[in-house]
């Protein structure tokens, strides 16, 4: 039972302390810039939409307002299968935007691999219909292809309101953790993948998007890193969303996040092996938080059953932490405490979802592309 205790923490440990450490090390010792400059090549947004006709207007005159060369940059946006007044607003905007419209649902990965198709430009940045891009932005992440080792490039994705900031509780904590190991990350060779809402690609690196992948900002970032080319991330080219879509929908969408990583190994097995030169990065950055769940029971369980005091101690900090999560339900107000129960809440969440995504995948229950 010790075995159990002292396993399952250390593996805890590992995947939220460890890893982030040994990328802030390395960042140290073996730091990988970017040779940033100032570039114009021809660029293709491409982006797949259904039923987004309350967005997707406003997305469309945030991209014709971005600050780069009209002439070197093309719109392309697929409709799966909508049916809500989409296409018409899509029409309104041609020529600037070139439509392609389904008339059945084919799901997200389908449309890209139309959109990538049509597209023109050396580079391909693929973006979504609700964020808001900032108008620089798309210069700042052009600036990274001026390196020639760079196949992949991310931008950061803010999560609250460009006037106020960015949020400080819930998702909007983890996200900004997430964002920093994606720095470490990018600061010390290539990222694991990107961030879906806006990242870029050198068209010459695309390949078919495999008809099922519920990922393509991890599947099409690690399919660079295997041509040898590297996948950065930028904070400077910036796109905003919303911090919260409601619970129901933020859990969703975790699920389905998690379930994806179950996806990827069975659509891609290169990824666990030694194909794949960001096998390390890739375990430790998606597969342990798939295990981490299991073994915070595993921790509990023991720490039940067994009678010494630092396991006593243990079970009483994990029952203190647990406890303290569920009061950010009730949004209560707890001082100097309240932060941290809404990180604890935030903590058990992102696991619930973990071994939901777990279900999903021994059940063989498919997570679909979702508005």
């Amino acid at each position: 039972m010790t075995w159990l205790f002292w396993g399952g923490g250390l593996i805890v440990f590992y995947t939220y302390v460890g890893y982030p450490l040994i990328l802030w090390l390395r960042g140290r010792w073996s730091a990988v810039p970017v040779r940033r400059a100032a570039i114009t090549p021809a660029v293709s947004v491409v982006m797949v939409v259904r039923n987004e006709g309350a967005v997707i207007g406003a997305k469309l005159e945030n991209l014709r307002g971005l600050d780069y060369p009209a002439e070197k940059l093309e719109i392309v946006a697929v409709s799966d299968g909508s049916t809500d007044g989409t296409e018409g607003i899509l029409s309104a905007f041609k020529p600037r935007v070139r439509m392609i419209a389904s008339q059945e649902t084919r799901g997200k990965a389908a449309g890209l691999n139309d959109a990538i198709a049509a597209a023109q430009g050396e580079i391909v940045v693929f973006t979504d219909a609700r964020q808001k891009i900032e108008a620089g932005a798309l210069s700042l992440l052009i600036e990274n292809f001026a390196d020639p080792e760079v196949g992949c490039a991310s931008g950061e994705l803010m999560l609250g309101d460009p006037e106020q900031g960015e949020s400080q509780q819930g998702m909007g904590m983890y996200w900004r953790i997430e964002k920093k190991i994606r720095e470490m990350e990018s600061a010390s060779g290539s990222v694991v993948g990107a961030t879906g809402a806006f990242y870029a690609v050198r068209r010459e690196l695309l390949s078919v998007l495999p008809l099922q992948i519920i990922l393509d900002d991890v599947y099409v970032p690690l399919s660079v890193r295997r041509q040898g080319k590297r996948v950065v991330f930028d904070a400077r080219a910036r796109a905003w969303d919303v911090p919260d879509l409601g619970s129901g929908r933020e859990f969703a969408r975790k699920v389905r996040t998690l379930s994806g990583n179950y996806q990827l190994v069975q659509v891609a097995p290169w990824l666990v092996t030694a194909e794949n030169p960001a096998l390390f990065r890739f375990v430790s950055h998606k597969l342990m938080r798939l295990i981490s769940p299991f073994a915070l029971v595993a921790v509990l369980i023991s720490s039940c059953l067994l009678p010494q005091l630092i396991y006593r101690f243990a079970l009483t900090l994990q029952i203190f932490l647990y406890g303290l999560s569920l009061t950010a339900i009730g949004s209560l107000a707890l001082g100097p405490l309240t932060r941290l129960a809404d990180a604890a809440w935030t903590f058990v969440v992102l696991n619930i979802a973990a071994l939901v995504a777990f279900t999903n995948f021994v059940t063989g229950r498919k997570v679909a592309w979702t508005r």
